[in-house]
Order: structure tokens, then sequence, then C-alpha cells
């Protein structure tokens, strides 16, 4: 495979250093270590093909997935000349190239949400003219662009007179309209169609696109280009699939306008179109690893549109390790390089249960001999299951033993992310009353609260102020010192009326905290102050378009409302505000690129609480790299260097960190150490303490594309599909015949990875390379 496509002097620098020794699936691929080098790769391949074609057509990607390629091109740039430019360049194939002039290329604009100004700092539109247009130089003049505000219409008329509730029905191009608003929509969609078959036009007038690089969704899409997508589609209005639209909510305020935004975009025939593209497809992190497998290994096919890149002799997929940890080529690798390890004597016997689907007991020892992967078994025997199943159950004893004198951590890069990822777990360590449990939300999540959440919030808070609902204001010293006092009151009063199922009591508990959080932000002195902030606040977010950064008032305010249903879900448990500990890290602020998390402005706050707290036991999220949000990876780059300064202040040898997964990313079974068994029960305490008290969340404005509603859902149905695969291994009578009531109650299972201090570090070390050498 490696001989069979012409490879770029960039990209044989790039193989080699790699390792990858066999490239067996439909198109080739190239693997480097991390998300920051996958942008190295891309931008050294881009100006290699640039300044071989100073005159061709690109097409480059927008959103988060890029940020590196954007940086790592820049730099290259500016710094042609200079040592540390130099020294990249002759590494990595680009030696001997002269520096590229891009002004002269054309650049093609690959989609667009429609309808969205172009105005919006969230329209893609936006987003290629500050990073591409401006930030690269190109030629505005030369660039085809999808500019909603400029596309004809009926009439001559605007998207907002044709579409007034900016909703398009495409039924329309197919039934008769009913009235003279459907007429004029009708007519406008036609031109619409019109315009796409121009925009086309163009790209082919152009010769094609001659360098497309593409991020990919996690149903597949290329451009918007969902799954299903004719194999020889070109530029057009369509509609989305959920999963796209899930991911595209944080662009837009919300799914529920993602769910109602149409799209223009290029299609599957129009990135193939010319012969000699370089089509490149980028992908980063475990989260996209099953997709990466299906575009990789299978056969041209609509349902899997990235297989359209076996068309060009140029295509190609760039990913990072864990992007590729499900290819055939890595599994194989996996088994067949180093020394063979437990861990891998584990995974291949339950994926054996599962590939055949037999309960461990019913595995023979011809079996194993029969897959490739368990054949390579040191001391392979009869014995070789039980004692696979031998060590799951270890891992069960495990989660069933009760703490006691611990001193409990529990912290998140978001709210919400403790509660979905162990919350049944830490049920058992508070029911022992020699546990002092602590709780840290390191960001504000402010980004998680919708305008819409804000304004009806608001709204509910002024008619509680009218009618006299909210007393604490009346009280003399209320808006010098009161609003600070009674935290707890709200808290407590909030909960007893979801116990008497009051929903006008619980409102009036959100709104009581809102008042204390408008007079914080907003330095509020008096009640009249306090009702024009109100009216003021409702009439810059009426105001706002969905998905525009807010203030930093505004995203504080919104930031103490999820605070707030932190300490709800805790309470449930008895846990007092004073325990609920809120970060707020700097790096978090709702920009497409945020920072890294820096030393005194987000690893010392950590540190700060280390101290204060005195934990012995820690938990926080471990996904791997780039596979949950981008703020799980930078929140655990900030906690491993507090462990770190904290490990030089005091003897810390005896502390034990908790790694849990949740809703973004989970451990298969080898890569955990400890299992606890769920209840019924316990996933009923999740789900009612999810839906009562995150208030924010309920309706998912931000859902995860593998499931159109809560959370606490997707959390649910991870803990039921690992006790499905435990049971493959241990059967189903281990669990109803067991001895611990607790085990026979079980209808899921948590999987996570208790470490010291030491092995900790050692995982986070691994992640902290990916910003060494960086920019």
């Amino acid at each position: 495979m490696l001989s069979k496509y012409p490879l770029s002097d960039v990209e044989k620098s790039f193989l080699q250093e790699s390792g990858v020794e066999k490239i067996s699936t439909l198109i080739p691929y190239l693997q480097v270590d991390n998300f920051p080098k996958l942008g190295l790769l891309t931008a050294c391949r881009f100006l290699e093909w640039a300044a071989a074609n100073p005159e061709g057509v690109i097409s480059l990607p927008t959103g988060k997935t890029p940020e590196f390629f954007i940086k790592w091109t820049q730099f290259l740039l500016t710094n042609w000349e200079t040592k540390k430019g130099k020294d990249v360049r002759e590494k990595y194939g680009l030696g001997n190239t002269k520096k590229p002039v891009l002004k002269d290329l054309t650049f093609v604009q690959i989609d667009e949400f429609y309808p969205i100004s172009a105005k919006q700092n969230n329209s893609f539109f936006d987003y290629v003219n500050k990073f591409y247009i401006q930030g690269f130089g190109l030629s505005k003049e030369k660039a085809i662009l999808i500019n909603s505000d400029e596309i004809p219409l009926a009439n001559g008329l605007h998207f907002k007179e044709v579409f007034p509730d900016l909703k398009v029905d495409l039924s329309l191009r197919f039934r008769d309209p009913q009235n003279d608003l459907e007429k004029l929509q009708q007519q406008s969609i036609y031109m619409i169609d019109q315009w796409c078959g121009e925009y086309e036009q163009k790209i082919r007038d152009a010769g094609g696109i001659g360098f497309f690089l593409g991020g990919i969704g996690p149903d597949g899409h290329i451009a918007f280009n969902t799954r299903g997508s004719h194999l020889f589609s070109v530029t057009r209005l369509t509609e989305t699939n959920f999963e796209t639209q899930a991911v595209a909510a944080g662009d837009l305020g919300g799914i529920e306008v993602s769910s109602n935004r149409l799209v223009i975009t290029i299609g599957l025939d129009t990135i193939v179109y010319n012969p000699d593209a370089v089509a490149i497809i980028i992908a980063a992190g475990e989260a996209k690893a099953g997709i990466v497998k299906d575009s990789l290994e299978t056969p041209l096919n609509n349902v899997f549109p990235g297989t359209v890149l076996q068309k060009l002799k140029n295509g190609r997929f760039y990913l990072t390790k864990g992007a590729g940890v499900k290819l055939t080529d890595s599994v194989d690798a996996y088994y067949e390089k180093g020394e063979w390890t437990w861990e891998k004597t584990e995974r291949s016997v339950i994926d054996l249960c599962k590939k055949l689907g037999k309960y461990g007991h019913r595995i023979k020892l011809s079996d194993l001999k029969a897959d490739k992967y368990t054949r390579l078994i040191p001391d392979l025997s009869e014995e070789t299951v039980n004692q696979v199943m031998k060590s799951i159950e270890n891992k069960l004893s495990k989660g069933l033993e009760q703490e006691s004198n611990e001193v409990l951590l529990h912290t998140g890069p978001h709210h919400d992310d403790i509660s979905l990822g162990i919350l049944p777990h830490i049920t058992n360590q508070l029911h022992e009353p020699s546990n002092e449990a602590h709780f840290s939300v390191l960001t504000s999540g402010f980004t998680a609260v919708t305008n819409t959440f804000v304004i009806d919030t608001l709204l509910a808070t002024k008619r509680l102020l009218d009618n006299g609902k909210i007393q604490m204001v009346h009280f003399e010293d209320f808006f010098e010192v009161g609003y600070s006092l009674k935290t707890d009151k709200d808290v407590y009063h909030y909960l007893t009326n979801v116990a008497s199922e009051n929903a006008d009591q619980r409102l009036r508990g959100l709104c009581h905290r809102v008042v204390r959080a408008l007079v914080i932000v907003y330095d509020i002195k008096d009640k009249t102050q306090l009702r024009d902030t109100i009216n003021d606040v409702i009439s810059i977010l009426k105001n706002s378009y969905d998905g525009e950064k807010n203030s930093a008032k505004v995203q504080k305010l919104k930031g103490m409302i999820r605070e707030f249903e932190e300490e709800l879900v805790w309470a449930h448990f008895g846990v007092q505000v004073k325990n609920v500990h809120h970060l707020r890290l700097g790096f978090y602020t709702g920009d497409i690129f945020t920072e890294q998390p820096d030393k005194d402005r987000d690893v010392e706050p950590i540190v700060e609480m280390f101290r204060k707290v005195n934990p012995t036991k820690i938990s926080l999220t471990l996904d791997p790299e780039g596979s949950g949000p981008d703020t799980h990876y930078k929140v655990l780059q900030a906690t491993a260097a507090a462990v770190k300064k904290w490990g030089e202040e005091k003897d810390i040898s005896e502390l034990r960190i908790i790694g849990y997964r949740n809703v973004w990313f989970k451990f298969e079974p080898h890569e955990a150490n400890v299992i606890v068994p769920v209840s019924l029960g316990d996933m009923s305490v999740m789900e009612d303490s999810f839906a009562n008290c995150y208030l924010s969340q309920v309706n998912a404005s931000f859902p995860s594309y593998s499931h159109n509603g809560k959370f606490s859902t997707v959390a649910k149905r991870i803990w039921v599909d690992q006790l499905d695969a435990i049971q493959l291994l241990l059967g189903k009578n281990y669990f109803y015949q067991h001895e611990r009531a607790q085990v026979r109650a079980s209808h899921g299972l948590i999987f996570f990875r208790d470490m010291n201090v030491e092995e900790f570090l050692a995982t986070a070390r691994e992640l902290e390379k990916s910003i060494e050498g960086m920019l």
C-alpha cells in the first residue's frame, strides 16, 4: 500500500516518523501522536502543495478541528527563514521548498448554514474571512464564497422577509404553496437551487478543487454531506441529520436552532471532480475511531461519505493515534508489537466473547486457538478464560469495598460531569458518615446555558418581584450583605419543593438564587437598579443572535446558574454549599479557539483548593486525547500540573486518583481496574437529580450526538452496555445468583481507573507531550 500511491516529500517524512509499517486500508492514511501534530502535518502538506500550485484552487475547513493547522501555517509562513522555521521544514520535507505565496490561490467555501447572516461571528462566511482570507492573505476577489445575505430571493427580498421564522420548508420544491408567503418561499427556494448550480459551475470552471482539507462528523459527514448522501452529489441546499445538528448546536446556540437550519454544502462529487486533487480528511481523538475505521475499510458506500476519497490517487486521511485506534492495522500492531501484557489477554478474550456471541464458560480452547489475537496469548490453555473471569471478578470486588475515613474531592470539567460519570459510586461513599466529601467544577460552564433559558428565568424573576414573592430584597441590609447569606436555604427550599412536586415554588427557588447572582455580577445597590438590570439583560439577550458570544457579565450570570444547579445535586445527599467549590478557570472563554491552561491563572487555584480540602482521594475525567469536548482535555492538563505542584509541597504518596469517563467516551473493561455495580435505584437517582436540578440542561439544547435527549439517558445506556459486555464473559447467573445483594441488584456497571500519583502523572505526561514543541 505504501508504494501503490505517490507520497509527497512531506508525507514520506511523517510516515517514516510514525513507525507505521503496514497500511491495508482502501484509502492511505498518515498517523501522528496528537492533535497539535496533526495541525503541523496538514500545514506542511498544504504549504508544499501551495508552493507547487501558486494559482490553484483550495477549500479549507471551519470549526475547532483546524485550530492547529491554522496556527502552524501562520507560524511557518512567518518563520520560513528563521532557525526554528528552517528546523521544522528540514525535518518534515520542506527543506528545499521555496516559500509559497498564497495571494493568487482561489479559495472555495465548503459549506454554510442557511439562513444565517454573513455578519454573524458564528457564520462560516465570517470564519473563512477572518482565518483564511485575512489570516492567510488570500485574494478576496478570487474567492468563491457563500454569503447568505447576498443569495438572490424572490422580488429582491432578504431572507428575513421571505423566511421570517428562519425556517425553510423544502417540501415546497414538490408541493403546491398554500398562501402568498409560501409562493414567495417556493420561488426563493428555486432561486437558491439555481444559485447553488451556478456555485458548482464556478468551481468546475476553475478546474475543480485542487487541495481539499476537511473534518469528519460523528456520522461520517464530509462537508455537510451526511450519511446517505449521493456519491455523485453536487452543491445544494439540504437538510442535515440529528448527529450533525447536535455538533452544530454549539455554533448556533442550541439544538432548537440547529435542527431548524438548513445548509448549503458542496457535494461529494465536487470534492473529487478534479482527478488530481489532493483531498485530505483530518480526524482527532478516539471518539472518531469508529467512523474512521468504517470510512477507511469499507468499499465505496454512500453510508460512509468519506469512502468517496477512494476515487482519488491523492485522497488521504490524516489521523491522530486515538482516531486510528480501531483500524485493523492498529489492532494488529497492538497485539503483535511489544511485550504481551495481561491487558492484551483481557481485551482479546472479552472481544472474542463478543465476536462469537458466547458466554465465557462456553469458550473452548479451540476457539482461542482459531482467533488471530487470542492465539497469541502466552501459555494458552483451558484455564486462560477462567483467569480473565477471575481478574474481572477482582475488579468488581474492588468496586464493592466500603471506603471510610476518606476526604474525597470529586472534580469535573463541566457541571453534571461528575454525576454522569460516577454518581452511584459517590452515593456509596456518602452513606459512610466518616467520609468527608467535596465537589469542584473547574469551569463556569456558561456556554451550556441558552439565552432563551436566561430570558425566561429573568421574566419569571420579574413577575415574582412584582408580586412580592422574593421577600429578601426588602430586608434592610440585603444589598450590602444579605444577598450573600443563607445560600443553603435557597437549595433546601428548592429541594423541598422537588419532594412536594411544587413546580412554582421550585422556580421561585431558582429566581431567589438568580437575584443573588445579579447583585454580585452587576454590583446592584437597590430594588430599582435590580429591576433596571433585569430589563437590560433581557433586552441584550433578545437582541443577540443565537450562538453570539455573550459579554463577560452575562457569561458570569449564566455560570452562576449552573453553579446553583450543581449545589442542588449534591444537596440531595446533605452536602452543604461550602463543600461545593466553583473554580471558573480562566482559559474557558467561549471563544472558538480557547487558550491552553496557564500556570498561574489556571493551575494555582486548583493547588489552593488541594491545600484547603487536603483530600485523600481525587476524582477527575480521564478522557483520551480529543475525545470529549476540548475542555476535558485542558482541565486534565491543569489538574495534572496542580497535583505535581502540590506534591512538591507535601508528601502525597498515599493520595489516590480516580479517573472516570462519562457520556463523551467510555473505558473498555481492560482499561479499568475498578467496576462498580449500578442498580435500578441508582439509575433513578441519577435521572431524577439530573431532571430536577440541571434545569438549563433538561431540554438538551446541546445534546450528545448519540442521543436526542438528556445526557442522563446517555449515561444510563452506557452503564447498561458495560454490564452487557461483562455478563457475556461472566454469565448472567453470576449476577442474579451472587451472594451480595448489591451485585444481584445490578443492571448496569461503572468502570473507572484507580491510580496512585505516579501512575496518574505518567498518564497525564502523555497528554502533556501533545503541546510540547508547539508554536
